[in-house]
């Protein structure tokens, strides 16, 4: 990124990113690597970085238990400043934007942090594997989608017995 530094505001670059899936621990697996775009636009102070990026993870439908691939599109838009002075070569004092993307000290962009926050705030909070997805039969435990189940009816509390017949004759009175 030295070389983007160099140039005039306003020059960008346009990269192809194809990553290979990153390290989340047991808690998320990422089903397929990083791929997209990144454009990097010089500004008075650093990089303007936006990227469209795509993976997928592994998740878990929250009604039926199935493991599914769940898409993931993530976006990045950061500015990207130096650590090191490209002309002089010294440090840059990071104390008044300590917590801003920075290249590395050989003006290098990594964007593993970036890309790791999107993709785990990105995860569904309860995926389905589809939208009309029956779930589990609460009796024996098997996928509703897979047929008709054939059960006693369940032993009904004495007490809610009137409501029975609600069910059973909603039209009577």
């Amino acid at each position: 990124m030295a070389g983007l530094l160099a140039e005039p505001l306003g020059s960008i670059r346009d990269l192809q990113v194809c990553g290979p899936p990153l390290e989340f621990g047991p808690e998320l697996r990422q089903a397929r690597g990083v791929q997209g775009e990144v454009r990097l636009t010089r500004t008075n102070r650093g990089l303007l970085v936006h990227g469209r990026l795509s993976t997928a993870i592994w998740q878990t439908c929250s009604r039926c238990l199935r493991e599914l691939e769940w898409p993931v599109e993530i976006e990045i838009e950061e500015e990207a400043l130096p650590i090191i002075d490209l002309a002089s070569g010294l440090a840059v004092d990071i104390g008044a934007e300590p917590d801003a993307l920075r290249l590395n000290d050989h003006h290098e962009l990594e964007l593993e942090g970036e890309i790791r926050d999107a993709i785990l705030l990105a995860e569904p909070i309860a995926p389905l594997c589809r939208e009309d997805c029956p779930g589990l039969c609460v009796e024996c435990g098997r996928e509703l989608a897979g047929g008709p189940h054939d059960h006693a009816d369940a032993e009904v509390d004495p007490r809610l017995e009137v409501l029975r017949r609600f069910v059973t004759d909603p039209d009577d009175k």
